[in-house]
């Protein structure tokens, strides 16, 4: 299968560059994916879309600060840092810039109690890093480190809130999940009093987020891995909603990665709690085993988030509706607006 077959002209002034002042206030499309139809709304109307004895599936991992600026030891020469993978002892997989001067045995400087040598060297700017410092990492990571916004985004976040979601809880991601920034706690409160239940999955955002597709047929892509974990209680509440028929619905992406990757594991048994690292690839003609529906952005194209959209509502309706967001201005990325595949 080409990955031009996901392609799209998408106009740069449809790049949200900034959140919106009030979360729930970004428009929402919606599309059967049994039928076709296309409306579109309000993000607050996902009340309305919500069934009771549905559960509600969403990523609490937080976004860490993981923007690091500093110098070559050696020369004094700029570096940039981003951290994707925490390895342990003090070694993290990172993304740095400049690639071509940041060789093995390179020492970054990043004030006087931070530092991190250059380990090894992976592709396009993949490297792994070592740190000495001098207190708690975290903390000083926290005094220096920015958030990662997407390279896209070229507005200044001043309040680091706005790029996590309101239930975030997990340290430990290089992105937000982006779905989920729509929510406020209020409205949270209405979706359980509408009889939603609402589960947690924690997946931990990291270097898939940012590389492109670099082949022609998508069966060749590999995923890059993420850190999952689904607690026994998430899984108690999958398996109450299939047993009572109520739909699963993933918020964002990295939700419903986590859910198939449960999924896949557990096969025609119930649901059970699992954690660990996941390189699931989803495109058309993956059968889903868990997500029933799907919250989402819209996405870059070409991207394998494009064809996990398209797997679950097929690649022609999903290409309408983004056709027709575009129209209608829709914004897309991280701070856009929203997208809810359903059924009924």
């Amino acid at each position: 299968m080409n990955v031009d077959l996901y392609d799209f002209e998408l106009p740069e002034e449809l790049i949200a560059q900034t959140p919106l002042a009030e979360r729930s206030a970004s428009r929402l499309l919606t599309l059967n994916k049994q039928t076709g139809e296309i409306q579109h709304h309000t993000f607050s109307d996902i009340l309305d879309y919500l069934q009771p004895g549905d559960t509600l599936v969403l990523n609490d991992t937080r976004v860490i600060p993981a923007r690091l600026f500093g110098v070559k030891e050696d020369t004094g020469a700029k570096a940039e840092v981003l951290l994707l993978k925490n390895l342990g002892d003090d070694r993290w997989e990172a993304l740095v810039k400049p690639g071509k001067k940041l060789k093995s045995g390179v020492v970054i400087v990043f004030s006087e109690e931070l530092r991190a040598t250059v380990e090894s060297e992976g592709e396009m700017g993949g490297r792994i890093l070592r740190f000495v410092y001098e207190g708690i990492f975290n903390e000083i990571l926290d005094r220096l480190g920015q958030m990662p916004l997407p390279p896209y985004i070229k507005e200044k976040l001043d309040d680091r809130e706005r790029y996590q979601t309101v239930y975030s809880k997990h340290e430990g991601s290089a992105a937000a999940p982006t779905a989920g920034l729509h929510f406020t706690e209020d409205l949270l409160e209405q979706v359980r009093a509408k009889g939603v239940t609402l589960a947690f999955v924690t997946l931990h955002v990291g270097l898939g987020t940012f590389r492109p597709m670099s082949v022609d047929r998508v069966e060749d892509h590999v995923m890059h891995e993420e850190y999952f974990v689904l607690p026994q209680e998430t899984a108690d509440a999958l398996n109450e909603t299939k047993a009572r028929g109520g739909r699963v619905i993933a918020v964002g992406t990295t939700s419903a990665r986590t859910l198939e990757t449960v999924a896949k594991q557990c096969g025609d048994g119930p649901i059970v709690k699992s954690s660990g690292w996941t390189g699931i690839f989803i495109y058309p003609g993956y059968r889903f085993g868990l997500v029933d529906a799907l919250l989402t952005n819209f996405h870059l194209p070409k991207s394998t988030l494009v064809m996990l959209v398209s797997a679950l509502a097929g690649r022609e309706r999903i290409l309408s509706a983004y056709q027709e967001a575009i129209d209608l201005k829709y914004r897309f990325f991280s701070f856009g607006d929203a997208m809810f595949i359903y059924q009924e």
